[in-house]
């Protein structure tokens, strides 16, 4: 896998995490400025790290799933690792308009 193809990958699983919508917010956890890296590797494996809006956010254990669980599915990913992180922590201003 060349790294053109490890991009369009990477590309693929942000498009596919959109899918994912924030159950206290309402807005997918991409435009939330949630996910903050996806790396792919050799292989097919997927690396994304994330956070949720606040450190106690009841709704952490279910979004790490279900980023998981999505990564999966996306074509071309033979194994996903989700990585949840509070550094930097989340804020507004991470939010997206598109």
């Amino acid at each position: 896998m060349d790294e053109d193809e490890k991009a369009a990958l990477a590309q693929d699983i942000r498009n596919a995490l959109r899918m994912i919508i924030d159950p206290e917010i309402g807005q997918n956890i991409v435009d939330l400025g949630l996910i903050y890296d996806i790396t792919v590797e050799e292989g097919g494996i997927a690396r994304v790290t994330m956070t949720t809006t606040t450190r106690g956010c009841p709704a952490s254990g279910y979004l790490k799933e279900a980023v998981g669980n999505c990564v999966w599915y996306v074509p071309g990913v033979e194994y996903a690792e989700v990585h949840m992180t509070y550094e930097p922590p989340w804020s507004p201003d991470m939010m997206t308009t598109a």
